[in-house]
């Protein structure tokens, strides 16, 4: 089935298998000159957190003062901390065989992929077989699912659809937090009844109401 991991069964319930929710903290919004300074993942499988991976990384630019005051992280946290490119190895090796997630996956996507790309056009040799970082390969998105199962809330936000939830998030715009709370979030709606429990099916339907959600927004801005 388009869009699946290579080796996962459509049928098989997606809660049984590796997912490797992934956060990034940033310079700015704008994946292709913006750089990450922070990437946190958190693998869960059946429901429950089984992993934990974090890396501070040097930008190679200032960290603008209007960011730092998000996320907290300082020219100073990064001075010593490696580039992306001497991580990238390790990065993919906590990727490895998971189903790639994030809340807002369009965002952290876009970051994680501009990253790998930089590193092979500065010499990295380029990295296989790694589901997050191949074209193909959809992400769960769990953001879809609250605005679908908390459509009558005002905001949904990973801090308030957690909160909602009886999820803890205690440090939110910090990657590893972030990343653990929004998995946590992800089995959380998976317990609605309107999330199928089935991996192809999933991702069908996300897609279907990801487009939806895109179609209504550009009617409200309209």
């Amino acid at each position: 089935m388009r869009g699946l991991v290579a080796g996962f069964a459509a049928d098989t319930s997606w809660r049984d298998l590796p997912v490797a929710l992934i956060d990034v903290e940033t310079t700015g919004r704008d994946a292709s000159s913006n750089r990450i300074v922070e990437l946190g993942i958190a693998i869960g499988k059946g429901g429950e957190v089984i992993a934990r991976h974090n890396w501070l990384i040097h930008p190679g630019c200032p960290i603008p003062e209007e960011v730092r005051a998000i996320h907290g992280i300082s020219d100073d946290d990064v001075k010593d901390s490696p580039r992306f490119e001497a991580i990238a190895h390790e990065v993919a090796e906590a990727l490895r065989g998971a189903i790639p997630a994030a809340y807002n996956a369009p965002f952290d996507r876009a970051f994680v992929t501009n990253e790998f790309a930089r590193a092979v056009s500065l010499g990295l040799t380029p990295i296989t077989g790694v589901p997050a970082i191949e074209r193909d390969v959809d992400w769960i998105d769990p953001l879809v699912w609250a605005r679908e199962i908390q459509k009558e809330e005002r905001s949904r936000t990973l801090v308030d659809v957690a909160a909602r939830l009886g999820v803890k998030l205690e440090n939110a715009h910090r990657a590893s937090d972030d990343a653990e709370a929004a998995l946590l979030v992800l089995y959380a709606l998976g317990n609605d009844v309107r999330m199928p429990s089935g991996y192809g099916a999933l991702m069908s339907e996300q897609k279907r109401i990801a487009q939806r959600q895109a179609d209504e927004r550009r009617r409200w801005r309209s």
